[in-house]
């Protein structure tokens, strides 16, 4: 059996559509739509229902994959051993991590990942969600985590710490308003109760905007929408922002360099993790909020 064949009958079950399976391969759709035809009469069985909505695999097809999916599992694990082979400082590495993190903490120090190892084509994958690493999607990975999956290797470099933010303007209009109201808040969405800092520091405020992003969550604190919870290595990069001098209980979360375990050995998988820890940790101070520039004057 074509091992390409399966491969295309994954991404048809997952995507449903030719155009979505074809986007996910790379490959036009009509050369989707061939090689399934192709895939069936060699089977002699039909794995996909024709459907208006898009395609559904047949009882033929659900017995189907499930071998399908060993088999790709099988296909990654040897890609990944021979991908570990490799002992040359030179070739493409994959880094992948939030837009956060590496806009703030990586970027400004990447020339010198450049210069040390010219031969190594650094390719940075900015996103909100996970990679697949079992996949190579990704070849080292900076996360902010709690507990990585089991079968990446690597470690916490440091924990994440937070404090409350607010701007230079939205703090000194309220201390200088005499008829001051509640304190306005930035919140989470995802947030269906208060938070913790919230009950404990302002039970009295006003939610003024909820945000499912940090980025944004910045840019209202940077045009004086209120208060926000924040991690210190973003908030004390912000001019004219503030943290709030208020202890708050320190989250269980870290930040962690990861590779996927069958890349332990390979040169510069392993040389861009000791480049990422490098760089993490002289930025100790930022990260756990050391030298944070507090505000002096009125709260409440």
């Amino acid at each position: 059996m074509n091992w390409d064949d399966l491969r295309i009958f994954l991404a048809l079950s997952r995507e449903g559509t030719l155009s979505a399976a074809g986007k996910a391969l790379a490959v036009k759709h009509s050369t989707i739509s061939r090689r399934i035809k192709a895939f069936e009469e060699s089977l002699g069985s039909r794995l996909f229902e024709r459907l208006s909505e898009g395609f559904v695999l047949t009882q033929a097809g659900e017995n189907l994959l499930e071998h399908a999916l060993i088999m790709e599992e099988q296909a990654q694990a040897v890609d990944r051993k021979a991908f570990g082979l490799d002992a040359q400082l030179k070739g493409q590495l994959n880094l992948t991590g939030p837009h956060d993190l590496l806009s703030r903490l990586l970027v400004p120090h990447i020339s010198r990942f450049k210069q040390t190892y010219p031969a190594i084509d650094l390719q940075l994958i900015s996103t909100a969600g996970l990679v697949d690493m079992a996949a190579r999607e990704a070849d080292v990975a900076l996360r902010l985590t709690e507990k990585p999956a089991d079968y990446l290797i690597g470690k916490k470099v440091l924990p994440l710490r937070h404090g409350i933010y607010a701007s230079k303007e939205y703090l000194e209009k309220y201390a200088a308003d005499k008829e001051r109201g509640k304190h306005q808040l930035i919140q989470w969405r995802r947030d269906s109760k208060a938070p913790e800092w919230v009950k404990q520091y302002f039970p009295d405020a006003e939610t003024s905007m909820r945000v499912d992003d940090s980025a944004t969550m910045v840019s209202c604190v940077k045009n004086h929408l209120g208060l926000a919870r924040m991690a210190c290595f973003m908030g004390d990069n912000i001019p004219d922002v503030f943290r709030l001098d208020l202890p708050l209980i320190p989250s269980t979360w870290g930040v962690w360099v990861l590779s996927h375990a069958d890349l332990r050995s390979t040169a510069r998988v392993r040389a861009g993790r000791e480049f990422l820890t490098d760089i993490l940790l002289q930025q100790r101070s930022l990260i756990e909020g050391l030298d944070s520039n507090y505000w002096q004057g009125q709260l409440k």
